[in-house]
């Protein structure tokens, strides 16, 4: 055997086990309306023995119930708990128990890394498809929210319509994210599965939703003048280009041309920093805003509402 087929042996064994392992906590979903009207298709991926499957939010987004498919060919109906357009992650549930998937973490990747890729493209349950990490920290725009999922995995795996939802795993056969876009040819973009998703996926279960802090503000990225940095600490910082009226940043004062630096203490950058740092624990507490407008620091205080 030479070398180079023994190299190839080693892949395939990889990925032959971690087929093996994932598929049965793999379903391919058919989204259906009212009548059963039929209004789409989709992965799942299993995340507890007893039923509750994590999807992609727009998979579900036209219908919150449907069947579930399972490798094994068992059918059972579902039904949506809950959703998260923003993350693009939605929770249903299964009337069925299946193994739950093992998870892992996506901030351990690296590029050149290893992944396998499962779902139901067109409709062809259990599919598998085998590639490496392209890049780490994409962004992905939801131009109907106006935000952006951050830190999206993009891979080589080979992803079409229907892959949406399903798994994203390691060698070990880890969960490491969920499938969300096909942004080209061998260009396949994935949520990362982390703590951060785990704690969004923990709300969707248990309330139905995740609670994100809005203050009300368009922004872009500016860089500082010289003398501006200097007397600001940092070199680029967010500039208010919109203010929606009646926000919580319309009734601290805030304007357009504003330069936003810091919130609550820590800085900012990018408006991808500012979404960054809104968080649920803010909704409607006093936060400090560290400002830069007509070449003076000051502060205003906001108090975050829950974005509706």
């Amino acid at each position: 055997m030479t070398r180079d087929s023994q190299a190839l042996d080693a892949y395939s064994q990889i990925v032959t086990k971690v087929a093996a392992t994932a598929l049965p906590s793999l379903a391919s979903l058919r989204v259906m309306g009212r009548r059963r009207t039929p209004l789409g298709l989709g992965s799942a991926v299993a995340l507890t023995g007893d039923g509750y499957l994590v999807t992609a939010a727009h998979v579900v987004a036209n219908g919150p119930q449907g069947i579930a498919v399972f490798s094994d060919g068992k059918e059972t109906q579902f039904r949506m708990v809950g959703s998260d357009q923003l993350s693009d992650l939605a929770v249903v549930r299964a009337e069925a128990e299946v193994p739950a998937i093992p998870a892992g973490n996506a901030d351990e990747l690296q590029v050149g890394q290893l992944v396998v890729a499962i779902g139901s493209p067109l409709g062809f349950s259990g599919t598998v498809t085998a590639g490496v990490v392209s890049a780490l920290g994409r962004a992905l725009p939801v131009p109907q929210a106006g935000r952006v999922i951050e830190n999206v995995v993009q891979t080589d795996a080979a992803l079409n319509p229907g892959n949406s939802g399903g798994a994203l795993l390691n060698s070990a056969g880890e969960l490491v994210g969920i499938n969300t876009a096909v942004a080209g040819v061998g260009l396949g973009l994935a949520v990362p599965f982390n703590s951060a998703t785990q704690r969004i996926i923990a709300d969707l279960i248990q309330h139905g939703y995740h609670a994100r802090a809005y203050l009300g503000v368009a922004g872009v990225a500016r860089p500082l003048a010289p003398r501006a940095a200097r007397l600001a600490g940092q070199t680029h910082a967010v500039e208010v280009t919109q203010i929606t009226p009646g926000s919580p940043a319309d009734r601290a004062g805030l304007r357009p041309g504003d330069l936003l630096l810091a919130l609550a203490g820590t800085l900012m950058s990018t408006p991808n920093d500012l979404q960054r740092l809104l968080v649920a624990e803010l909704i409607s507490s006093p936060v400090p805003l560290k400002l830069l407008r007509n070449s003076t620091i000051s502060e205003v205080t906001v108090r975050p509402e829950q974005l509706r």
